[in-house]
């Protein structure tokens, strides 16, 4: 692995742990891609063939300097332009919170991609509830940095929240890897309460 991506501890631990999944040679699409920072990994380790999507135009610009293929657009309007199950891989990294039609998102990733690959911060973790309780106030974290009235998270949600979702719509989970304080949380007590001890969650997918 390429120490550059790694430029303070677990900075970019999910993408190492999204490209551990991604097998070689896989066509990806990646929904707000942001900066290209995952799809370079991508396509330096496993050889992928990939298109970002964003609708950030300097996201855009930083992933076409950066030799990335990428268009600029907004997935809360759908992927029409994609035939249903042309990519190995759709990707959603921590994104799905910021969307305003998650469903049909979620919709038109599994119609697009052969797997689905989907990120979150959990709402749901202890130290998000002790924040809550103990201050009143909306919290702020590592990876939930904002304000309350700047936030980009329009839809938190929680383990729990996604696995109801998916159990509702007969969506397959794959796999799941749960996160804390940048570290792969593999201890037995995790497995039993994710949805109190992961501040992070990684989610393999399909239909």
């Amino acid at each position: 692995m390429n120490n550059h991506y790694l430029t303070s501890k677990g900075l970019h631990l999910n993408y190492s742990l999204i490209t551990e999944m991604i097998e070689g040679n896989s066509h990806i699409l990646d929904l707000g891609c942001g900066s290209g920072e995952l799809l370079q990994m991508l396509k330096e380790q496993k050889n992928v063939k990939s298109l970002g999507v964003d609708i950030n135009q300097d996201n855009v610009i930083s992933c076409l300097k950066k030799g990335l293929s990428v268009i600029q657009g907004n997935i809360d309007s759908g992927l029409k332009e994609f035939n249903n199950k042309s990519y190995d891989y759709v990707i959603l990294n921590k994104t799905l919170q910021s969307t305003h039609n998650p469903e049909y998102v979620m919709q038109e990733m599994l119609r697009v991609g052969k797997k689905c690959v989907v990120s979150f911060p959990n709402f749901a973790y202890w130290r998000v509830r002790c924040h809550l309780f103990f201050k009143g106030q909306m919290p702020k974290s590592r990876i939930l940095p904002f304000e309350w009235y700047d936030t980009p998270n329009i839809h938190l949600l929680t383990i729990s929240d996604f696995f109801e979702f998916a159990k509702k719509r007969n969506i397959k989970i794959l796999k799941s890897i749960y996160t804390s304080k940048a570290q792969v949380k593999k201890f037995p007590l995790t497995r039993f309460l994710p949805n109190l001890l992961a501040e992070e969650v990684i989610f393999v997918i399909s239909d």
